[in-house]
């Protein structure tokens, strides 16, 4: 008589994954979509809605939280997230690295149309105040418990650095899926070129990202430099050629942060 065979059940590292995509999608197309379909709701609320959506990576390890680190209390694993000594050089370089590589594909493609570089900025939809806590109140901050927090983790100790960095990027990429559809100013064949590159950018990103956590363990690095990256997008006016050469410098300079690791022996 052949045993039973019983089916092999999901680990949680990717039990996770599946619950972030699916609380994402589910607020996004819900909450977003009542308030924007239903009850006609102002810009400003659909913004802060959005900042909401944001979180789920955040309210999705908080839920699972007991079968993602069994043992361990979610007390400790925010001292262990933010225990590493801030380093005021790791803020300033890493900072300065991902702005300067929106700013460098904008010269470029300044040049590439011909047209003035301060051309490509706008006021912005909100006051500066109000769009610097519209920035960090998003992404940053609810996005990086789950993503770097704790699933940087678990990738790294199973794949390590480049692997893990690189898995990573995708999750995270395609993480954004359902906005590219319904928050994306592209559409027909110019979707295509978008997703590439915001894959090829967001994989790159998470590649430094997680070099500076190497580097210094403290969960600060990873919310500064998600809002470094995010903050220029609110006064920027582009087309999908700047996307294309985002795609093409972001990797440049991750390969840039692994030397410097290697240097460092730090990455495996």
């Amino acid at each position: 008589m052949k045993p039973i065979q019983t089916r092999k059940k999901l680990e949680p590292m990717w039990q996770y994954v599946i619950a972030s995509y699916l609380l994402f999608g589910i607020m996004v197309l819900g909450i977003c979509g009542i308030a924007a379909m239903i009850l006609d709701a102002s810009p400003l609320t659909m913004r802060w809605l959005a900042n909401l959506c944001a979180w789920s990576p955040t309210i999705a390890l908080l839920l699972m939280f007991r079968r993602l680190r069994p043992g361990e209390t979610i007390k400790a694993f925010y001292q262990k997230a933010f225990r590493g000594k801030i380093e005021v050089s790791l803020l300033l370089i890493p900072g300065i690295t991902v702005i300067g590589g929106i700013l460098l594909s904008l010269w470029i493609l300044s040049l590439w149309q011909g047209n003035p570089f301060l051309s490509y900025f706008h006021p912005g939809a909100y006051s500066l105040p109000l769009t610097l806590i519209l920035s960090f109140l998003s992404g940053p901050t609810g996005e990086e418990s789950g993503w770097r927090g704790y699933l940087r983790v678990e990738l790294e100790n199973r794949f390590g650095f480049l692997k893990g960095a690189l898995v990573l990027g995708v999750i995270w990429a395609f993480w954004h899926t359902v906005l590219w559809f319904v928050d994306s100013d592209f559409t027909g064949a110019q979707l295509i070129p978008y997703v590439i590159a915001n894959v090829v950018v967001m994989t790159a990103l998470t590649v430094i990202m997680n070099g500076v956590l190497k580097r210094g363990d403290n969960l600060v690095y990873a919310v500064w430099i998600h809002f470094c990256f995010n903050l220029l997008y609110g006064f920027l006016v582009v087309d999908i050629g700047f996307y294309i050469i985002l795609s093409l410098v972001y990797p440049a300079l991750a390969v840039g942060y692994v030397v410097w690791l290697k240097k460092k022996g730090l990455t495996t």
